[in-house]
């Protein structure tokens, strides 16, 4: 589809809006979003995009946004589509360049207030010298060789740990136990190889970001209890993903699956929505490739939690364990899974993408580790970096509707440059002080375009999820200090 006038926009009810199936659409598309943000969702072409996806081969429900959408490579940032494994086709523009950019939440013994602004100054301080962030950064002490690298990508975070970056306790706290089994290392570019040699470890730069926080609000005590969540709390939010490399292996892809939308004949409003068919050898590589990519993020943040434990130790001159450092979950939020779902009454094996989109499963499915079965999933949604950020809980309703998903956090409203336009003559740094927040970056362009009015606030995009009943609040996080990359 192009051209936004000749889409219209159904209202549902008061947080859903459809895109009514027309042209070469296969189905339906579904917005999740309240009515104050239509306006800004209209601002780019993520409307269309929605429309888009609704056009592939083997769409299995909805072509469905989340309220944090804005424009993508192909699909739109907090997309969410499932195919059939039959007839359905696997596209990197469904999972974006930076593969399983994710993020994961640590809690602590310890409370808030006892620190006061200078502590946290000179924590951020000593995170931001022990941990490498910012273009192209990479470990001067650290790096991988080639058949180092091919446990990482086979094993993600379980290598991770087995090499003394963690605790095995970490694993069943993350997505998928922090390791995709169908990962191909031999589906990785030599190229894409090279960039992540030296990057494992490292934050990276614009949107990712090592954040202290302070748990202000309290929405479920009792789920709040069984994830470790308590009043006034010091928690840790880390945000990365797979770096050089897995934009390597989108890029390799994007050019190769570009050949095999011609070579199976299948018809795209957008070359950027470029795909195979799920079980073709092009759709298999790809997915091998891109699990292995994800398994790289995974040790990523493994590796990076590792030396936030060492930093916290050596400044409270305290072993972590008597800190109460620990891992509460980590999740992904660009990735296509084969995944179990009940559409319509018929049992399913799907495809699902998640475009900047967060898996959040139910209490008792078999994927929710078994310390949070009782309650359901955590869904972790980080805001931007002057206001707040959430912790979710998976619900039988986003099963039902969503494929076990919703959003992943606040969603841009200006553009790079345009936060730069914006941002002329201020001083963001100084602002963010004015509110009791210390930021520290690797550079002052990034501090810029990251600024909190770049994004949608992200109480809004919760609000609509929870309405919608597709995820719920359980507890409400602010920021004290920000390393960003």
């Amino acid at each position: 589809m192009s051209g936004k006038e000749r889409l219209s926009l159904e209202r549902i009810d008061g947080w859903r809006w459809k895109i009514p199936r027309t042209g070469a659409m296969r189905t339906d598309g579904i917005i999740y979003a309240g009515e104050k943000m239509l306006d800004a969702i209209r601002q780019d072409q993520a409307m269309d995009q929605v429309a888009n996806v609704a056009c592939l081969p083997g769409i299995v429900g909805y072509s469905m946004a989340m309220p944090d959408i804005h424009w993508g490579y192909g699909f739109p940032i907090g997309g969410v589509a499932a195919f059939s494994m039959e007839e359905g086709i696997v596209s990197p523009g469904g999972v974006g360049y930076d593969i399983n950019c994710g993020v994961r939440l640590m809690t602590t013994h310890l409370r808030a207030l006892e620190l006061g602004a200078d502590k946290i100054r000179e924590l951020v301080t000593a995170l931001f010298r022990n941990i490498p962030s910012g273009v192209g950064s990479s470990r001067k002490d650290f790096k991988l060789s080639e058949a180092e690298l091919d446990h990482v990508l086979l094993k993600g975070a379980q290598w991770a740990v087995s090499k003394g970056f963690g605790e095995a306790s970490d694993l069943e706290r993350i997505e998928e136990g922090g390791c995709i089994p169908w990962a191909d290392p031999e589906q990785v570019s030599a190229k894409a190889r090279e960039r992540g040699r030296s990057q494992l470890g490292t934050l990276g730069s614009g949107n990712h970001f090592v954040e202290i926080g302070v748990v202000e609000e309290i929405y479920e005590p009792k789920t709040a209890e069984v994830f470790g969540l308590f009043l006034g709390q010091l928690t840790v939010f880390v945000h990365t993903g797979s770096r050089g490399l897995g934009h390597q292996v989108c890029d390799d892809f994007i050019r190769v699956l570009l050949k095999s939308t011609q070579k199976y004949g299948i018809e795209l409003p957008d070359k950027q929505l470029c795909c195979a068919p799920v079980t073709s050898s092009e759709g298999r590589s790809y997915l091998g490739a891109m699990g292995a990519a994800a398994n790289f993020a995974f040790a990523n943040r493994q590796m990076i939690s590792h030396w936030v434990r060492e930093t916290f130790e050596q400044f409270f001159k305290e072993p972590s364990e008597r800190l109460g450092l620990s891992l509460l979950y980590d999740v992904c939020h660009n990735m296509a899974k084969i995944e179990e779902h009940v559409w319509q009454g018929r049992r399913l094996k799907l495809c699902v993408h998640r475009k900047g989109a967060t898996r959040a499963f139910a209490a008792g499915h078999e994927a929710v580790p078994d310390l949070y079965r009782s309650v359901g999933q955590p869904v972790l949604i980080p805001g931007d970096m002057g206001r707040y950020s959430y912790v979710l809980v998976g619900t039988q309703r986003a099963m039902e509707d969503t494929f076990g998903s919703t959003c992943h956090g606040a969603g841009r409203v200006l553009s790079r440059h345009q936060a730069v336009k914006s941002a002329k003559g201020r001083s963001v740094l100084k602002e963010m002080e004015d509110r009791g927040i210390f930021v520290l970056g690797a550079s002052k362009a990034t501090l810029v375009e990251e600024m909190p009015e770049a994004y949608k606030d992200v109480s809004d995009v919760v609000e609509v999820v929870a309405h919608a009943g597709i995820s719920r609040p359980v507890a409400r996080l602010r920021p004290l200090g920000v390393m960003k990359g």
